[in-house]
């Protein structure tokens, strides 16, 4: 106590420091306008997309060659009179209702090929032979087997769909259920679950975000595969999908026509993606906490 009175510390006046409004330090800042709407996700692809459609628009009006490249707004034309003579959508309709089919029976496999694999040693062993033999295997290389076996006609495009579905998602849901932990399998068997109680009330959820990029896989896949097909096997019932479409348009030399039909493809691939799977992701993996 002496110390400190001889140092004079006990006379020291305490110092208070005011805060003015102008020196406060703000907590939230409001975002201009430009950063919000930088934010906008949506929003950034539609610049992307914009970006590509002018680099087509001027490369196809640099080469002016209408046969060999046209550009994006007679494409856009040609798409336009095809959808009001209702040409495209009927295409359209079939390639999607063809691989519906495809897709679904792919998925119906592969979840029973990971049920039996997550169930024993020898179904683990089986997937991963299969996987091994089968994957690697383009789908276009078992188009003539589709012809001989099942004939010209949609038996041979979903046998090829099947194929490029079946083991894209057999992998990545087989590959989630064993990065569960063994922590959250105990949880579910210490809840009483057993068998298909716990894979749909704990390995389904915790391993959905590999089943979904599984799902996205094989549709891709399957997407493209089924465009291939069509352009071999469509004519076979008169009534081709969008690769047949496309298919006929080339041999009239109708390029503009072409390009209508792969920017059909291309925007009902951008559909499924940004707007199907990203509703899916967002109503499960982001509503779980699992991604950000």
């Amino acid at each position: 106590m002496s110390t400190v009175s001889t140092l004079g510390l006990d006379q020291r006046p305490d110092i208070v420091r005011e805060t003015s409004a102008s020196g406060a330090v703000a907590v939230e800042q409001r975002l201009s306008l430009p950063e919000l709407l930088y934010r906008q996700g949506w929003l950034r692809k539609c610049v992307v997309l914009a970006a590509l459609a002018i680099l087509w628009e001027v490369y196809g009006r640099w080469l002016d060659n209408p046969l060999l490249f046209p550009t994006f707004g007679a494409t856009v034309e040609a798409f336009g009179s095809a959808i009001l003579s209702g040409e495209i959508p009927r295409k359209a309709l079939i390639s999607l209702e063809t691989l519906a089919i495809g897709y679904g029976i792919g998925i119906g496999l592969a979840a029973l090929l990971t049920t039996i694999a997550i169930g024993s040693r020898i179904g683990t062993d089986l997937l991963e032979t299969l996987t091994a033999m089968f994957n690697p295997l383009p789908a276009i290389a078992l188009l003539p087997l589709a012809l001989i076996w099942f004939g010209l006609g949609q038996g041979s495009v979903v046998f090829v769909l099947v194929h490029s579905v079946l083991w894209a998602i057999a992998l990545n849901t087989h590959a989630g259920f064993r990065s569960v932990s063994n922590t959250l399998r105990m949880v579910g068997l210490n809840y009483g679950l057993r068998n298909l109680s716990l894979v749909r009330a704990i390995l389904i959820p915790a391993a959905f975000p590999s089943i979904l990029t599984g799902l996205k896989v094989g549709w891709a896949f399957a997407w493209r595969t089924l465009i291939a097909a069509e352009l071999v096997f469509g004519v076979s019932s008169g009534s081709g999908g969008l690769g047949w479409y496309i298919f006929e348009n080339r041999n009239a030399l109708e390029t503009t026509n072409v390009f209508a039909g792969l920017f059909t493809v291309i925007l009902i691939g951008l559909f499924v993606e940004n707007v199907i799977f990203a509703n899916i992701e967002k109503r499960t993996i982001r509503r779980w906490g699992m991604q950000h």
